[in-house]
């Protein structure tokens, strides 16, 4: 294997390991060659340094289970080509062998620009009666459109519906500049999860930019309190998967687009999973006198995740006719 094309893999692993990537996406096949080639486990030496040994994997590590799995690979390849047992791997399975698995798990997401993005969040995809504990894929479809397009975000006020755990929103912070940054969401578990992420990744009081974690209840929020935040653009990903949550982000998007001059720049990312949701949404968003407009354009492939999804990134503007909403005008 070419040296080049040996350190390519070896980022490919790594990246793909700390988002706890599904293990059938690495090259095993590359691992296998070069096992087979050199009678030699150096390579999965340098993998596990990488990985398992990484001092990251100390700090932040992927679920017990996950680490069990990827060990178990390595371990199955070595000894089908023959290789002499390498101590260190045998004693990173010994680790996590018998070790109880709990809810919660650190996945790390690479930047471009050097550093990561490390957050805390649940194994299951739904606990707690809320989805917002986990990483969705449109969330990291908007944060990569972020990193190609960071003047969209510098020096401008952002808020962020939906937040869930944090990922677009750290990845804004830490890439683009914005002069202030509020998070939102309006489940607890994930209000407490937010604010863990924003200072597990240095954000947060006394850090630049200024960032903040609010309360922000659709169904109850007032124009006055979005005209306080003072937005000049607002996010939102993966935030229309359930119908019945979907008036009530309407009806506050229709206040956000009505409610100050001049008016933010709104930006709504959504994974098609449901082409009659999705519909229904533009249905919804068009009868309130809303123009949603796609914004074609493929995105730099920054984050390992399931692209399988078709994925909608709609910017939001104000039709014509549609009047100011009332300052105080509950949604």
């Amino acid at each position: 294997m070419a040296p080049d094309e040996s350190t390519d893999v070896l980022t490919d692993f790594q990246r793909w390991f700390f988002t706890m990537s599904r293990l059938k996406s690495f090259n095993w096949a590359f691992v296998e060659k070069q096992l087979q080639s050199s009678k030699s486990s150096e390579f999965i030496s340098e993998i596990l340094k990488q990985t398992c040994l990484h001092p990251l994997c100390r700090a932040v590590p992927p679920s017990f289970r996950y680490r069990k799995s990827f060990l178990s690979e390595l371990i199955r390849l070595q000894e089908a080509a023959g290789c002499d047992p390498l101590d260190e791997l045998y004693d990173a399975l010994a680790e996590v062998v018998g070790a109880a698995e709990g809810s919660e798990c650190y996945k790390t997401y690479f930047l471009p620009c050097g550093g990561a993005i490390s957050l805390l969040e649940k194994v299951a995809l739904i606990s707690g009666g809320t989805t917002g504990l986990v990483t969705w894929e449109a969330g990291l479809f908007l944060a990569e459109w972020a990193l190609d397009h960071r003047e969209f975000f510098t020096d401008r006020t952002v808020l962020e519906l939906g937040s869930g755990v944090g990922l677009t929103g750290v990845a804004v912070c830490r890439s683009c500049s914005p002069k202030k940054f509020v998070f939102s969401d309006c489940h607890p578990a994930v209000l407490q999860a937010l604010r863990d992420n924003v200072r597990l990744n240095g954000l947060g009081e006394g850090a630049s930019p200024a960032t903040s974690v609010r309360e922000l209840d659709w169904t109850t929020a007032t124009g006055e309190e979005l005209r306080e935040i003072g937005a000049d653009v607002v996010i939102a990903a993966d935030v229309v998967y359930d119908p019945a949550v979907m008036r009530g982000l309407v009806k506050l998007l229709r206040v956000v687009l009505t409610g100050s001059a001049p008016r933010p720049d709104v930006l709504l990312c959504c994974a098609v999973r449901n082409p009659q949701t999705y519909d229904g949404l533009r249905r919804q968003l068009e009868s309130c006198g809303i123009k949603p407009e796609v914004l074609d354009g493929a995105v730099s492939r920054v984050f390992p995740y399931d692209r399988t999804a078709n994925m909608e990134l709609i910017r939001l503007t104000a039709a014509d006719e549609l009047q100011p909403s009332d300052a105080t005008e509950t949604i």
